[in-house]
């Protein structure tokens, strides 16, 4: 090895892990890009610093440890004589370490937005692509495993599963810097247990209690952070005033945006385009956070009573009502407060929306019809861990749980 490359085999200390190494000069190089850099840029939770000040971390960040703990699960499954040539581990790390580079600003409350219908997957697989591109073929085995296409199904397995090394690092990584200590996971554990069976993940049976305790944490930090009414305020009014500026953009109403964010805004591309186009990826590429807040900032002023009226709100945390409940809210009841709504911003009801959400969100910790977590047990006897555990609370983790969310300004009284 010459000395450039050994000079890219760098250690980052990692407030989770410790030191994370890079393994070799591609991973290396592949960090060092453009597309890579820009997850610093991005915040892991959006908005949920809103609610909990700590919660600062970075895409970038996630994707390191990702990768940090897919160097342990190779480590561990060479150890139990499973075959993983120096090839495929150096594709496996580059799949984790690309499987949110796709994520925009504010993610999934951007996918509601800017371009309907397109997903971080979706974007995800053209950047890997063109990455690979860039580095002469060099990752086509990373995008194989990352698309499932590699003949070792259990390579796949640990970049996108219900027991991946994505999951294992952001709910690690969420917990450690919200400080929600319920959703602490024994990730190294469960990392020890691992094997492969017929070409599939599984879990030894001495680790089922680290597997309960992981499913368990899971969705407790699912109502605790990702679902918790405040964040969910937040992101919703993020959400309406973006599809404001979005449709005065279309209406040809002049906004302060930065030249990609304008892009978006103005010329309201389709997912079928974004996906087609190198240029409308080049322009996704310029898009982060910082984007977005410049622009709803400046917005504040903006002539647009609406749109100057949901920015100045959310900059100084003047966040929306939130009520959550296991039924359906009554009709009448909803009707309501939509009508205050509209009378007391002297609104129509087309633009009522932008202050009243009536929506419903999920909570399913668990889904033994996709990619299930099984349990080998003494006798060689695979068992799903819905069934395998002796926890009651297990037994009803593969039930989603739903609640239905009125979304509305503080100041309305019903």
């Amino acid at each position: 090895m010459n000395l450039s490359s050994t000079n890219k085999l760098k250690n980052i200390n990692d407030p989770v892990y410790g030191f994370v190494t890079i393994p070799n000069a591609l991973v290396y190089d592949v960090i060092e890009h453009p597309f890579f850099q820009r997850l610093r840029r991005i915040k892991q939770l959006g908005l949920t610093y809103y609610t909990y000040p700590s919660a600062l971390h970075t895409r970038f960040q996630h994707a390191l440890g990702a990768m940090h703990l897919m160097g342990l699960a190779i480590g561990v499954l060479r150890s139990k004589g499973i075959e993983i040539t120096e090839e495929e581990a150096e594709g496996v790390n580059l799949a984790i370490l690309l499987h949110d580079i796709g994520h925009g600003p504010f993610s999934h409350t951007l996918e509601k937005t800017i371009v309907k219908d397109l997903t971080h997957e979706d974007l995800s697989k053209l950047f890997i692509a063109a990455l690979n591109q860039e580095f002469d073929g060099r990752l086509t085995l990373a995008y194989q495993i990352f698309m499932d296409q590699y003949p070792k199904k259990f390579l796949h397995q640990l970049v996108s599963s219900q027991l991946d090394m994505d999951r294992l690092d952001y709910l690690a990584r969420d917990s450690f810097f919200t400080g929600v200590a319920e959703g602490v996971i024994s990730y190294d554990r469960i990392i020890k247990m691992l094997t492969v069976v017929d070409d599939e993940l599984v879990v030894e049976a001495k680790g089922i209690y680290s597997i309960e305790k992981f499913l368990i944490s899971r969705r407790l930090m699912y109502w605790q952070v990702y679902l918790h009414k405040t964040v969910i305020a937040a992101d919703q009014m993020l959400i309406n005033l973006l599809k404001r500026a979005k449709y005065l953009g279309e209406q040809g109403t002049p906004l302060f945006a930065t030249p990609a964010f304008n892009r978006f805004l103005q010329g309201n591309p389709s997912k079928e385009e974004v996906m087609a186009s190198r240029e409308w990826l080049e322009c996704f590429a310029r898009l982060d956070d910082f984007d977005v807040f410049a622009s709803v900032k400046a917005w504040v002023d903006h002539p647009d009573r609406i749109l100057s009226t949901l920015c100045d709100a959310l900059i100084n945390r003047r966040l929306f009502r939130v009520e959550m409940q296991t039924n359906s809210f009554d009709s009448g009841y909803i009707d309501k407060i939509r009508q205050k709504t509209c009378t007391q911003y002297n609104l129509n009801h087309e633009e009522t929306e932008y202050f009243f959400t009536d929506d419903k969100v999920e909570n399913k910790a668990y889904n033994p019809c996709h990619d299930r977590i099984m349990i080998k047990g003494k006798n060689e006897e695979m068992l799903d861990i819905s069934l395998a555990s002796e926890q009651l609370n297990i037994a009803v983790l593969p039930t989603t749980v739903s609640k239905y969310l009125l979304c509305y300004p503080k100041n309305i009284i019903v």
